[in-house]
Order: C-alpha cells, then sequence, then structure tokens
C-alpha cells in the first residue's frame, strides 16, 4: 500500500527520460551541452489525487496511475520558457501531458532555478571580465580569479535574479576561495546581467568596491589608478582563514580527549522499516524524498486509525537586510535551489546515532542520469532522558505510597539539506503517546557580507571584514489532518487540510 506514495526508482526516472528525449520536436538535449537549449531539468513523481489514493486504500478502489512530473527548459525557442509536464503511465510511458500553472500562466525562461551549466558560465565570465582588474583584486585582497593558486576567488550569488519582470542580474559577491567560504567577502560585488541566452553577451552593469559604486569596470579602474577612490587592504588579514574552519581551538575546562556518550540497543531494534513504510508502537506511516522541497510523510497512523494523510516540508524562505548591494536585495525560496535533492550524505555517529537504519536515495535534477545519495536519510529511536509521565506519591510523613514512572523513547526520521551556506537539519518525531514534532534545526554558516561602518544598522560585526547580517527564516509545512474523519468523507474530496507557516 505504502508504494503508491513511494519516490520514482531509478529505472522510472530512465524511463521517462527515454520517453521525452525520443519526442523528436521537443529538441531535448543534454544539461551538458551548450546553454540555452531544450533540457530535462528535473524529474520527480507526481503525487496522485487524494480522493483516488483513499478509494484505494480505504475501498477497494483501483489504483491510481504512476506518473512523473517533468520541468523542461526550453531555451532553443523564439519564446524561451519552462514548461512542466504530466509524464506517464510508469514504467512504461506513452503520453505526455502540461501540467497546467494557476491562471495558466506561462513560467518565463528567466524564472528558471540556476543549473550547474550556468553556474559555470559564470564563473568563466567572471574570470574573463576580472582580467581588466585583476591588478586591483591582487593590490587590496591578495587573491584573484586568474593564475592565482592556492590564493583564488570564488563568488555567492543572490536571488531575485532582477527587480524587474524579465530581468536576470545577479549580484555576485567576492570571496576567498577556502573552507568556510561564506564567511571571508573581500568587499566587491559584481552585478552581472545574464538575461541571454548566449553567455558571451552577458555584460557586467555595475561594481561595488569598498562601499563605493562604478557603473562600468573602466570607470573603476580608472578612478583606483588616480587614486580617485578608497582603496581596500586586506594584505595584513594573513591566515585568519582559520577563523571559518571546523578545526577545533582552544581549551576546555573538563577533558575532551575521551569519547562522549554513545546510544546503543540491547535487544535489537523496536521499529521496522520496509521500503518506504515504517512501524514503531502504535505508528505507521509512508514517506517520501521528493526532489524539490524535501520529505513527505502520507498516511499515518495511530493505533490503525488516520489522523494525518500528509505532513510534508513545503519550502523554506529567508529574507535579508543589509547595506551592500548583493545582501539587501537577498530574498532566498529555497525550493528553487533543489532543497529536496540536496540531502548529502549523513556522517554515522555524527548527523545521525551509528545504530540508525540508513536509507539511500535517488534524484534527477540538473542532471543527464539519477543521482545516487547513499545514506541520506536516517531513521532511529531515541532516548528523551526526560519521563514521558510519572509521579511520586508522598505520604507526607518522609515515606511514598508509590511511584510511578514511563520511559519516554522517540522514533526520528531525519535527513539534512545543504542549501548553499545553511545546513537544515530536518526531524520528523513520532512520541509513543500519539504526539508527532516536526522539527528544523539551522547550522552550516550565516550568509555574511563585507563590513562597512553603515552595515551596524542591519547586523552584527562577527570579524575584522565580516557582517553578520539580521535576516528572518520562514519555514511552512502542509498538514492535512484527517482525524475522526470517516472514509466517506475523506473519499470525497482534499478537504481538512491545515497549511502552517512557522517564522524563526
Amino acid at each position: 500500500m505504502a508504494s503508491v506514495f513511494s519516490e520514482l526508482n531509478p529505472s522510472e526516472m530512465k524511463s521517462v527520460q527515454s520517453f521525452l528525449m525520443e519526442q523528436e520536436h521537443l529538441k531535448l538535449v543534454s544539461v551538458e551541452d551548450n546553454f540555452g537549449k531544450n533540457s530535462i531539468f528535473m524529474i520527480e513523481l507526481n503525487m496522485p489525487k487524494k480522493r483516488k489514493v483513499l478509494s484505494f486504500l480505504d475501498n477497494g478502489g483501483p489504483k491510481p496511475l504512476r506518473e512523473a512530473r517533468v520541468v523542461i527548459f526550453f531555451g532553443d525557442q523564439t519564446h524561451p520558457n519552462v514548461t512542466e509536464y504530466i509524464v506517464g503511465p510508469l514504467p512504461h510511458p506513452y503520453y505526455y501531458k502540461p501540467n497546467k500553472v494557476r491562471g495558466n500562466k506561462t513560467i518565463r525562461y528567466e524564472a528558471r532555478p540556476i543549473s550547474y551549466t550556468e553556474n559555470r558560465n559564470m564563473l568563466e565570465k567572471l574570470s574573463e571580465v576580472t582580467r581588466k582588474f585583476d591588478h586591483i583584486l591582487l593590490e587590496s585582497t591578495g587573491y584573484s580569479f586568474n593564475n592565482c593558486s592556492d590564493r583564488c576567488l570564488t563568488y555567492s550569488d543572490n536571488s531575485p535574479r532582477g527587480v524587474k519582470s524579465g530581468e536576470r542580474k545577479s549580484w555576485l559577491m567576492l570571496q576567498k576561495s577556502v573552507d568556510g567560504f561564506f564567511l571571508h567577502p573581500v568587499g566587491v560585488e559584481i552585478l552581472l546581467d545574464h538575461h541571454s541566452t548566449n553567455p558571451e553577451e552577458w555584460s557586467v552593469e555595475k561594481i561595488w568596491y569598498n562601499g563605493q559604486y562604478f557603473h562600468s569596470i573602466e570607470e573603476l579602474v580608472e578612478k583606483y589608478d588616480k587614486n580617485e577612490l578608497t582603496k581596500l587592504n586586506l594584505q595584513s588579514d594573513k591566515d585568519s582563514k582559520i577563523y571559518s574552519t571546523f578545526i577545533p581551538r582552544g581549551e576546555y575546562k573538563t577533558k575532551s580527549n575521551i569519547n562522549g556518550p554513545r546510544m546503543c540497543e540491547p535487544q535489537g531494534k523496536r521499529y521496522k522499516v520496509l521500503g518506504n513504510y515504517v512501524e514503531y508502537t502504535g505508528w505507521s506511516f509512508a514517506f517520501r524524498p521528493r526532489t524539490s522541497s524535501g520529505l513527505q510523510f502520507f498516511d499515518i497512523q495511530y493505533n490503525n486509525e488516520r489522523i494525518v494523510y500528509e505532513l510534508s516540508l513545503q519550502e523554506a524562505i529567508s529574507f535579508y537586510s543589509g547595506s551592500t548591494p548583493g545582501v539587501m536585495q537577498t530574498k532566498y525560496i529555497d525550493s528553487g535551489w533543489g532543497m529536496g535533492s540536496t540531502n548529502y550524505e549523513l556522517a554515522k555517529g555524527i548527523d545521525c546515532p551509528e545504530i540508525a537504519t540508513y536509507l539511500d536515495v535517488y534524484h534527477f535534477y540538473d542532471t543527464d542520469k539519477p543521482i545516487r545519495t547513499k545514506n541520506a536519510i536516517c531513521i532511529f529511536e531515541l532516548p528523551t532522558g526526560i519521563p514521558l509521565r510519572r509521579h511520586f506519591d508522598s505520604d507526607f510523613a518522609d515515606g511514598f505510597k508509590s511511584y510511578a514512572g514511563l520511559e519516554n523513547h522517540v522514533l526520528v526520521v531525519r535527513t539534512m539539506s545543504t542549501v548553499y551556506n545553511y545546513d537544515y537539519i530536518w526531524d520528523f518525531i513520532f512520541y509513543q503517546n500519539g504526539v508527532v514534532e516536526v522539527k528544523v534545526s539551522a547550522t552550516g554558516y550565516i550568509f555574511a557580507n563585507f563590513f562597512t561602518h553603515d552595515g551596524l544598522s542591519y547586523g552584527n560585526r562577527v570579524h575584522e571584514h565580516v557582517l553578520g547580517n539580521l535576516h528572518t527564516h520562514l519555514i511552512h509545512f502542509k498538514v492535512d489532518l484527517d482525524i475522526a474523519a470517516s472514509g466517506a468523507a475523506d473519499s470525497a474530496g482534499d478537504a481538512s487540510q491545515v497549511h502552517v507557516t512557522l517564522g524563526c
């Protein structure tokens, strides 16, 4: 029964890809081919309608058709666009049809997510344009993009890509290419117009250097060479990169050279994992690692009664403030960065307990073949360290009549999304008393920018040349409750949906 919710397997992904590549009029090519062609960007499961699934699960109805949702970038057209298709039935598809978005609007090509090929072209363009002022970068920072050996620059980009409909412009923040480069801005940001499908036509519109704006590279070079601007000097910033690494430093008050406590399962696991189906105490549920957004749970039952049809991560958004051009415009919508596809391998004993059950996942995102990520999901039982319930019944005479207490263990299903600088830890926690908890923990690196004194109105100075900006995270979960719902009511339609948005 849980198979109706399972994500596409590699064979299904390949069959969808092959079928679409055979449609000659689509003119599909590899994502590695020349930029601006037609290519498949993403393939994931198209979730069947709830009423069809419940008819199958509860009333013996037909099993819903298994279909794929496919996102195609059409760059090689008179009017480039992004189109979604529904492809099916799997495992041997023979039809595809447009997946209409609300209002039947066409998704503009400029609004597409960034791809690996476009990122590569950005880096090549930066290498090209910075040759004109490499001497400025070297004198100001000691780093450059060209012939740089171990003192190279990299960049971070932002979104949205422009402030007007139809634009595709990004502020590129230059940083030292070292561990934790997010904490090493060098005080130079470049506004690149990359609207054209031909990277040779991309151009630099503005440059921000040490708090000063310039309309062209030529203007920057001229004023720098004539000493008509305030120059940067980061040459004294020797060996400062150590502060951004994970290398331990400093001394502790207690011993740090002995192992900490570990979890164990004295009599084996008390939960069952069968593919994408899990049972634990009174719980049973199915799950799916959705490529675009992340973990989704379906048909969550407690003591054989469905209480939640769907519990899923939908979106993570962050809004930034700041005084530099890149960060003041930054509003990240993380599903646009393939949040669900960035759940990389988990480190046993650090990311999850060593005794956890680890599962692999497959994604088809900005690639020409399904990509397997080993150990991307972990499932484990966790002692909470606090009783579920307890009571000490005192006799009020230095004794007691009775004591009762219940151990509190929970089942945790965890994955992590590394979206650029942030590492989001997603926990779905199932308690033995019927409580479900959804928890997100943010780690990784802050999205910082170069420190200027006017930036203190928008954040805090966290290092000599680094400003940590004030920003807001919004995490959007979908909760479709079916508590005490009759089978007939469930089958009637997609009802009883509750959307919860959390700010942190």
